[in-house]
């Protein structure tokens, strides 16, 4: 019996509709500007996100990076929450390669940061402390349920990174999650960010890539940082055009996978062993569930991957399951009966 994969949304495979769309497709030099797919790929990303000009990179890291080092000088502070991505997972990157300095606040159980926080944080103009030039969010938020931060919020944030002469940049590694949960376009939640970042190789099922949006000026200047990462591609059209498949045609199946989600969570919402109050926190395609014996998380994931179904440890206490294409609603009942096997 094959696996049931829910360790992460990005374990999705191509289609066989991105397969055969990269074997045809045209390419050229990307960093001479010369390949007509990635230049595709871009502009259909910026309209997406009611954006100028867009920018293909390997990976969401690297996107946020780009973005970080594109708008912050070396010494320089950005805003961020304490459960954010870029400060939990991807390895200080900000700090040990663009020497950006993180300013963390507290992220709110729907991922949001309370705006009297964002203003406390902002530094004053004195020579002891880094200038404040950059607030982050992050849509959804991954380790606060996969909660989808609404455009009222991000309004309201903008307003601030305005009022206070900053930028403002969303992490929208699951932006698309975002916009079908909360019934509005992808344009929406991102028109009040100077910069955002949206994977395809998550929900979307293409196999590689990130795409940063932003303005003209903004995009040269995010263009230089990937160079200098490491990041200017060849023939990235090939990479490319699996990207556009995935923006024409995995962007609205992604209700499948919120369904899915919620199915599973109601499928364990009376275990024994798992702490209630899981299922009313479920908003898009993510589940943490918490252990309530003293057993590692560890060892409860080995138990389950033996019996077909692998999900994530995520503490000493807690797994993570997401769902994702290829996962059906049929896979969902049976690692609801493993579930309840094991435990």
């Amino acid at each position: 019996m094959p696996l049931i994969d829910l360790r992460s949304d990005t374990i999705t495979l191509p289609t066989p509709s991105m397969r055969k769309a990269m074997a045809a497709a045209e390419v050229g030099d990307d960093v001479f500007g010369e390949d007509p797919t990635v230049r595709k790929l871009e502009e259909m990303a910026a309209q997406r996100m009611g954006k100028v000009a867009g920018l293909l990179v390997t990976s969401g890291t690297m996107a946020n990076l780009v973005c970080q080092m594109a708008h912050c000088g070396r010494g320089d502070e950005m805003i961020l929450g304490d459960k954010s991505h870029i400060f939990y997972y991807e390895q200080g990157g900000s700090a040990a390669i663009g020497g950006i300095h993180p300013r963390i606040v507290p992220n709110q159980p729907d991922g949001t940061l309370l705006p009297e926080d964002i203003l406390s944080a902002i530094r004053i103009d004195n020579i002891h402390f880094p200038v404040t030039r950059l607030i982050v969010l992050e849509n959804t938020h991954n380790l606060c349920n996969g909660s989808p931060l609404p455009s009222s919020y991000l309004k309201q944030v903008g307003t601030i990174a305005v009022e206070k002469g900053l930028k403002l940049h969303i992490d929208g590694a699951r932006i698309f999650n975002a916009a079908i949960a909360l019934g509005v376009s992808p344009a929406e939640l991102a028109a009040p960010a100077d910069s955002i970042s949206f994977c395809l190789s998550k929900g979307l099922a293409a196999p590689v890539g990130s795409v940063v949006c932003g303005s003209t000026d903004f995009i040269a200047k995010a263009r230089r940082m990937r160079k200098v990462l490491g990041g200017g591609m060849r023939q990235a059209g090939i990479i490319a055009a699996a990207g556009i498949v995935a923006l024409e045609q995995m962007v609205e199946r992604l209700a499948e996978d919120h369904d899915n989600a919620r199915r599973l969570a109601e499928g364990l919402a009376d275990l024994e062993g798992l702490s209630p109050g899981a299922l009313e926190k479920v908003r898009t395609n993510i589940l943490y569930m918490d252990l309530t014996s003293d057993v590692p998380a560890t060892e409860t994931v080995q138990k389950l991957e033996k019996a077909g179904v692998r999900v994530n440890p995520v503490g000493h206490h807690r797994l993570r399951a997401v769902t994702h294409h290829g996962i059906t609603a049929e896979d969902v009942d049976t690692a609801v009966a493993v579930f309840q096997k094991i435990f």
